[in-house]
């Protein structure tokens, strides 16, 4: 590649000393082995974690149902010269993403599946945690550009709001994690004390696709397939967003923020579109709801960029993000994994400098309070 390909476009458009630096919303920290965990997880967790080992939400036991066809779905890269898995190796982490792409703050989302899809709902609670403490132990404490997560089991709904509040008290994370593959619908009111909490803190609501709920994945039944059962992410998404708005969270709680991460934003508009039609025609059935549910999403939402969609021509890409709206895209590299998103390249189509300056950082900046 040329000197020009090979330096970030943000660079490349700007001089040095006002280059754009990125905010990355979803970078995936891994345990080196879960031993990283015992100086967190009280003895009668070791021990039961060694005697019994962990019992996933699934019909499967000892894996997840969709292994993933490259090892801990990372890049080929991506693995550390110490040993250890993808994304566990902060001074290589350092090396090839947060330096070289001139990241200014980086978003933790922990994905170990074993955290969220627990059986047992008190090691499960046991484990978020011990997660909770090794992101500041293992990775903000080391560097500051790295900001953790709160993560909360929205199941065992009295389990996560003290853990909430245990980590609010510490006031070291930016926001609070749930997963979207619950046991119900995140609209239930099971989970609204959850929402209440994190209006009350100021937090937003982030949602990582994955976890599992018990549930097959998709509306159809288990996919034959990681590329369906991949391909699925996107639907998990969209069902939770309209459990969301239609059963009447956002009306609850106004000033609730929720972050979407690592479902792209291809399909919103579609949702959008689809809720309003339906609001209109069923309106008598939500009269909870006081405004379309379009206003709801434009008000309460935000998007990860990744994994970006990638239309044949660039002009529906720019229709894509004009239609949500550049003020609710964040970007995310989704590092360490096989379909990272990298920021030199990402968008194919032009943005302003002021669209690229809100997608990169200045949107995620306000929302997190960076």
């Amino acid at each position: 590649m040329s000197d020009v390909i090979d330096r970030p476009l943000l660079e490349q458009e700007t001089p040095a000393k006002s280059r754009l630096r990125i905010i990355d919303c979803d970078i995936h920290p891994s345990l080196h082995s879960r031993a990283d965990l015992n100086a967190f997880l009280p003895k009668r967790w070791q021990e039961h974690l060694k005697t019994y080992g962990d019992h996933l939400r699934t019909p499967y036991i000892g894996t997840t149902p969709y292994p993933r066809s490259s090892p801990l779905i990372a890049r080929r890269d991506a693995w550390p010269p110490t040993g250890g898995p993808p994304g566990s190796d902060l001074a290589f982490m350092r090396k090839q993403h947060l330096d070289p792409l001139d990241v200014e703050f980086g978003i933790l989302q922990v994905l170990d599946l074993f955290i969220f899809s627990q059986q047992n709902l008190d090691f499960g609670a046991a484990i978020q945690r011990a997660i909770n403490d090794w992101q500041l132990a293992f990775w903000s404490d080391r560097d500051p550009r790295l900001k953790a997560s709160i993560l909360a089991g929205q199941d065992d709904t009295e389990a996560a709001i003290a853990e909430i509040d245990r980590c609010a008290k510490i006031g070291r994370y930016v926001q609070i994690n749930v997963s979207p593959r619950a046991n119900e619908p995140l609209g239930r009111h099971r989970y609204w004390p959850i929402y209440a909490r994190a209006q009350e803190l100021g937090l937003p609501l982030g949602i990582h696709v994955g976890g599992y709920g018990g549930h097959a994945p998709t509306g159809g039944g288990w996919p034959s397939y990681y590329a369906e059962e991949h391909q699925s992410n996107a639907h998990s998404v969209a069902a939770t967003l309209t459990s969301l708005v239609i059963e009447g969270v956002l009306e609850r709680f106004p000033r609730l923020k929720i972050v979407f991460i690592e479902g792209g934003f291809g399909w919103i508009s579609s949702t959008m579109w689809r809720m309003d039609q339906h609001f209109e025609r069923f309106r008598s059935e939500v009269p909870h709801l006081k405004r379309r549910p379009s206003e709801y999403v434009k008000e309460h939402f935000w998007f990860t960029t990744q994994p970006i969609d990638e239309p044949d021509e660039a002009k529906h890409l720019r229709s894509l993000i004009e239609w949500v709206g550049v003020d609710r895209l964040l970007f995310s590299s989704d590092y360490p994994h096989w379909d990272f998103d990298d920021p030199r390249f990402a968008f194919k189509t032009p943005l302003s400098e002021t669209e690229r300056a809100k997608i990169f950082s200045s949107n995620a900046r306000a929302l997190y309070k960076l």
